[in-house]
């Protein structure tokens, strides 16, 4: 018969540690199971402390605890856009969605109660926090656009991408992690070109900022690469042209 995991063993720490320590614990638990699936008891057992210290440091209960996990993974993927300006924009878009997608394979099943809420009653703190890590990464794409005065057609075209990473994601894990990471990352990717250059034919100042995006880019990058797969398709349409 196979024996129980050990409890940890309990040790003194101060008060920021023993919270993040608590925090981390719930992340985990969440990240494997769906917040109402999870108990107080799971939590405590999980950090080798008492229900009781649970509640010092959480008061208000799992629903505290909880929003306070939310934050903490919410902090974490607000950072994975968060990329230095150099090289061509398709590199640093594929190095933000590596980190990304890492935290999406890392966290499985516990993604979208981390990200969407799953089933625990629902607060206007919870939603404020998901929307903002849709709105962290808007920013950091803008960045990454050097566009400082985006306007309404870039702003929607980024915030839809963003919203189309997300479902996305939660579709990879619902058919098991296929495809493999790295061809979902340059897909995703090739999503944006898509959605950027269509929005440039209807908006001069995202059509500014492709051609600015493009002229970085290599014949041996995702733009090459897709040019050379997309154009055959588009060429068998030229009558339309």
């Amino acid at each position: 018969m196979t024996s129980a995991a050990p409890t940890p063993a309990y040790r003194r720490l101060g008060v920021e540690e023993r919270r993040s320590q608590l925090l981390e614990a719930a992340l985990s638990l969440f990240a494997q199971r769906a917040p109402e699936e999870v108990s107080l008891d799971d939590v405590a057992e999980a950090a080798g402390v008492s229900r009781p210290l649970v509640y010092r440091y959480f008061p208000g209960g799992k629903q505290q605890l909880y929003e306070a996990a939310l934050r903490s993974a919410a902090e974490e993927l607000e950072q994975c856009f968060a990329e230095p300006p150099e090289g061509p924009l398709t590199q640093r878009l594929s190095r933000a969605l590596d980190r990304y997608l890492a935290f999406v394979d890392q966290h499985d099943a516990g993604f979208s109660a981390l990200l969407h809420g799953g089933s625990v009653v629902e607060t206007s703190r919870t939603t404020a926090i998901v929307d903002g890590v849709r709105r962290a990464a808007a920013r950091h794409i803008l960045d990454h656009l050097a566009v400082r005065d985006p306007g309404l057609k870039l702003r929607m075209t980024v915030r839809m991408w963003i919203t189309a990473v997300e479902a996305a994601s939660l579709i990879w894990l619902d058919e098991g992690k296929v495809p493999p990471l790295d061809e979902l990352r340059d897909w995703l990717v090739e999503q944006f070109l898509v959605a950027v250059v269509a929005t440039a034919g209807r908006d001069p100042q995202t059509a500014a900022v492709v051609k600015a995006a493009l002229a970085a880019e290599t014949r041996e990058g995702i733009v090459g690469s897709l040019g050379r797969r997309v154009l055959p398709v588009i060429g068998d349409a030229a009558h339309l042209l």
